[in-house]
């Protein structure tokens, strides 16, 4: 008896030994391509779409949205096939096509992912890019806005204020981020505290399935729409885009950074922030960058509060005055601006109220640095002397920077089962944060293991059992699935730092809605583990066979997702 893989190989093969063989003329020296192209080209009559390593405009279309240099090398494993759907009947074609090859099938819609799950693996590989799927309808009649996952967050605030000065969208500081990874994965930007996560504001979707169909949440349930708001989308499907709703914004929203260095008062800064980050009024946002710098030739670190608050100026020095004496933060220190162009200030713009809202609509393609991420969560505050310790490593390391993200407000008051993502009632959330410029394998190395010492550094001060991290901050650093046989042991690893209690009823979803395992990465969400000799044959399904007084007998049982 075969086993599943080998089913699925040997079923390949025979799909492949039918097929016609192109002429001499057409054909790529890579067969598979072959395959999928007449597959693709007959469901769409669009072969325009589909690129092989040979097509000139490979490269350029592989490297227009790679964000991390690391990956962008010519040892770098390059995908087999990559397809730019631009409808979705596209997307449907690219599954039903892929599907039979049994190659790896990555998404990407920004490229914005840490370490580079959408397009790259060590394993034979398909890439699905989305960057043409950018549609962003705005309708301000009921305050809701059809978003593609290919579009950029740049390009939905951008439709945002075409349509109107005092809506916004809770979403990331970053423009040319990608829809699709950001809001399947949670979602957050600086007004957090106010509003909650980007997902929490999802009405719809549409995705397709693995056998090609466009679903809305309607057609999807319940359960699997609960699944791609916060756990990923990449596992379950091909997320299409979301309909959001908007959020009002006020016509003046105050922005303002102080810096403080460790000589001068950066210690009881950051101690006294964890007090007030989190807690003061949820129209504030106040994040905390500390960096390692050297300062009139002297090694040091820097500690800089970026804020947004959805409010006057008057308001927040005098709030602060009360809850944060140690900022020192004076009306000379804000600025005053419209919500869109607090966006472009957070984007480190310059003259914010002179340039170009049109600006945001650049994708800035080619443009990437070297660079690694990783993340944790804090649920009681540092003590004095703890920061003063890190302070210390962090100058002795020299490079690795820090982000404190506070959490509270909105947050607080949202159950961790309300969506995949579980963090709702910690502090705050550090992300370490290393970019360099030169391409050397030693320099690599070395600035990546200064990012896990010091992130080993801090174990004792941030969330235990497990020690929790941000999905959409991917580090394959925390573990990695090969998809063999210790799939679900391997994929719990980092499926419960990343979702919590979460995990068990993404792990649900994900075998009812894809049993094969054919939407899967180097952390997607694995299938329930199947006995031996379980085969699964259709969506939701598994027929479990045993032989008995020479007869076959078969048992189908639906695979609940409760």
């Amino acid at each position: 008896m075969l086993t599943t893989q080998q089913s699925t190989t040997f079923l390949s093969l025979l799909f492949l030994l039918s097929l016609p063989l192109f002429s001499s003329s057409q054909q790529s020296p890579n067969p598979v391509y072959n395959t999928f192209l007449k597959c693709f080209s007959d469901k769409t009559k669009s072969p325009q779409n589909v690129f092989s390593q040979t097509n000139p405009s490979f490269s350029s279309v592989l490297r227009a949205y790679i964000r991390n240099a690391r990956f962008n090398t010519s040892s770098t494993t390059k995908p087999t096939v990559i397809i730019t759907p631009r409808s979705y009947s596209h997307v449907s074609a690219a599954v039903i096509c892929a599907k039979p090859l049994n190659f790896v099938f990555k998404i990407r819609s920004g490229g914005h992912d840490y370490d580079g799950l959408s397009y790259i693996s060590d394993k034979p590989f398909f890439m699905l890019d989305l960057s043409h799927l950018r549609g962003v309808s705005v309708n301000i009649a009921d305050e809701t806005a059809w978003i593609s996952a290919g579009a950029t967050l740049g390009e939905v605030y951008y439709k945002i204020w075409e349509k109107s000065k005092i809506h916004g969208f809770p979403a990331g500081v970053c423009p040319t981020v990608g829809v699709g990874g950001h809001l399947s994965g949670g979602g957050y930007g600086n007004m957090v505290r106010k509003f909650g996560l980007s997902v929490d504001y999802i009405d719809d979707a549409k995705i397709v399935d693995v056998n090609g169909r466009v679903l809305d949440r309607k057609a999807m349930g319940e359960d699997l729409f609960w699944a791609i708001t916060g756990g990923g989308g990449g596992s379950y499907g091909v997320v299409l885009g979301y309909k959001m709703k908007l959020v009002p914004v006020p016509e003046t929203v105050t922005v303002f950074r102080v810096e403080q260095y460790m000589d001068s008062g950066a210690v009881d800064m950051v101690y006294k922030w964890q007090s007030v980050g989190p807690k003061t009024d949820r129209n504030l946002f106040m994040r905390m960058l500390i960096q390692p710098v050297t300062r009139k030739k002297v090694k040091t670190v820097r500690a800089t509060v970026v804020a947004l608050f959805l409010g006057e100026a008057k308001d927040v020095v005098s709030l602060l005055a009360k809850e944060f004496p140690e900022l020192g933060l004076k009306k000379e220190n804000c600025s005053e601006m419209t919500w869109f162009q607090s966006a472009l200030w957070w984007d480190n713009r310059v003259n914010v109220t002179q340039i170009d809202p049109k600006v945001f609509l650049d994708r800035n393609l080619d443009k990437s640095s070297f660079g690694k991420r990783k993340s944790d969560y804090v649920v009681t505050k540092m003590p004095r002397d703890g920061i003063e310790s890190l302070f210390k490593k962090m100058i002795e390391l020299g490079k690795v920077g820090l982000v404190f993200n506070p959490y509270g407000g909105k947050m607080v008051e949202v159950a961790e089962d309300a969506t995949p993502f579980p963090h709702r009632n910690m502090l705050f959330k550090i992300q370490y944060s290393v970019n360099w410029k030169e391409s050397s394998p030693e320099i690599e190395k070395g600035y990546l293991n200064q990012a896990k010492v010091l992130h080993s550094f801090m174990t004792r001060f941030v969330s235990k059992n497990p020690r929790s991290a941000y999905f959409n901050y991917r580090d394959v650093d925390i573990g990695v699935n090969d998809q063999g046989a210790k799939s679900y042991e391997e994929g719990e690893v980092y499926g419960r730092m990343y979702f919590g209690k979460n995990f068990d009823r993404l792990v649900k979803i994900k075998t009812a809605v894809d049993p094969g395992n054919f939407f899967r990465n180097e952390q997607s969400i694995p299938t329930l583990p199947i006995a031996k000799g379980t085969v699964v044959t259709e969506q939701g399904r598994a027929r479990r066979w045993s032989r008995a007084g020479g007869a076959t007998l078969v048992a189908t049982v639906v695979l609940h997702v409760f």
